[in-house]
């Protein structure tokens, strides 16, 4: 996916200059003594620079994860003469991009300075004003950029716009996968118009769907609890909220999904006893046919067609750029969104947590879904969470 996503063409890759090449002043003897050999040490060090700092970006910018929808996250460093003179990161929709915090805190230190973004600057007024400008005002020397913005309203158009401006862009090449994965919801979002969509369950050793998670890993540093925050929505089954507890990040901090219940099927009414009544719009109900909701203040979608790509559709369309499938009720209206969720490509990723259990099946495989054929995994990982095994992998 991310090698598709937009062109290179506005971006020239090559070693960092002034501000990260002051190790390389130091060997500039070196180099003319050595020739072509001392020039290739240069370079690589100088890579190396750019590398680290944007590295610093990625990390600034996950601090605002299930924050910045339907934005970005974004990260911004500003260096000079081989120190960090500013840092900052876009904290949440309407709030100011990671390009003006770091230049705000660099002060008149940004000038002739270095500055790394996690992501093209924005050329265009939103809801805040284009980065560029601020960047250009800023007198800022060099600009390196982790990835060019998917955006069509941006796509390239930032780039150009500071280059017009005599201002040095490039591409930090060694760190561009991994400003890639940082949005990887934003992106598949702009290029499908759909929510980034990640099946989670739970299984004993045998298979078996569990319709709880393992020990501690909705609590404070579990798994579950910080995969929850970094997501903009939760899709559980009505059954889920009849009988248990919604799930719940208990991150500090944590901005908690919005719940989409599926009521496919239902009776004429639902209660969601866990649900507090202020916190109602945090909910959407979509059924397909019309029902009542208890507490009150909660949406109610009734859909022509329950399925998962309209679903999808629907959040994208609603701001929401990522999205997490919680598959813990046996059956229901969750597998029967999921049937064909390999062969339409509706689902991205697949988190399974694996209980030390062995629990007794009265049939087949609660997970025999999701299309005509089996498929492997790609760049699955592991590890062990309290005693359980937690398997992750992209579809």
């Amino acid at each position: 996916m991310a090698s598709s996503l937009v062109s290179r063409n506005h971006l020239t890759p090559r070693p960092a200059a002034a501000s990260t090449a002051s190790p390389c002043s130091a060997r500039l003897a070196v180099r003319r003594a050595r020739g072509l050999v001392g020039g290739v040490r240069c370079q690589a060090q100088a890579s190396d620079m750019d590398g680290h700092y944007m590295r610093r970006c990625v990390e600034l910018a996950r601090k605002a994860a299930g924050h910045t929808s339907p934005n970005p996250m974004v990260g911004c460093v500003v260096v000079r003469d081989g120190r960090v003179v500013g840092e900052g990161f876009h904290p949440k929709a309407g709030q100011p991009h990671a390009e003006v915090f770091a230049l705000r805190d660099a002060g008149d230190l940004a000038e002739n300075a270095t500055a790394y973004v996690s992501l093209e600057p924005c050329n265009h007024y939103g809801r805040t004003p284009p980065c560029t400008e601020a960047l250009i005002n800023a007198k800022v020397k060099d600009v390196v950029v982790g990835m060019t913005d998917p955006n069509p309203i941006v796509a390239s158009k930032g780039i150009e716009r500071l280059k017009s401006a005599g201002i040095d862009v490039r591409l930090c090449v060694d760190e561009e996968a991994s400003c890639r994965k940082l949005n990887e919801a934003y992106i598949h979002r702009m290029l499908t118009g759909k929510a980034f969509a990640t099946l989670r369950t739970t299984l004993s050793m045998n298979g078996v769907v569990v319709n709880h998670i393992g020990s501690g890993a909705d609590q404070p540093g579990g798994y579950y609890s910080q995969l929850l925050k970094e997501y903009d929505g939760v899709i559980v089954s009505s059954n889920l909220a009849k009988t248990n507890t919604l799930p719940i990040s208990h991150e500090a901090g944590a901005k908690q999904p919005i719940y989409i219940i599926i009521a496919q099927g239902e009776n004429s009414q639902l209660n969601i006893p866990f649900l507090k009544e202020e916190c109602a719009s945090e909910a959407v109900v979509l059924t397909d046919t019309p029902i009542s909701v208890e507490p009150a203040g909660v949406e109610v979608l009734v859909l022509d067609q329950m399925n998962l790509d309209g679903i999808l559709q629907l959040l994208a369309q609603r701001g929401l750029c990522s999205v997490l499938v919680d598959f813990r009720e046996v059956g229901g209206g969750i597998a029967s969104l999921l049937n064909n969720f390999q062969d339409d490509k509706l689902v991205q990723k697949v988190v399974v947590e694996l209980l030390p259990v062995w629990t007794v099946s009265k049939g087949p495989s609660d997970l025999a879904f999701g299309g005509s054929q089996s498929f492997p995994l790609k760049d699955v990982e592991h590890k062990e969470v309290n005693g359980c095994v937690l398997l992750q992998g992209y579809v």
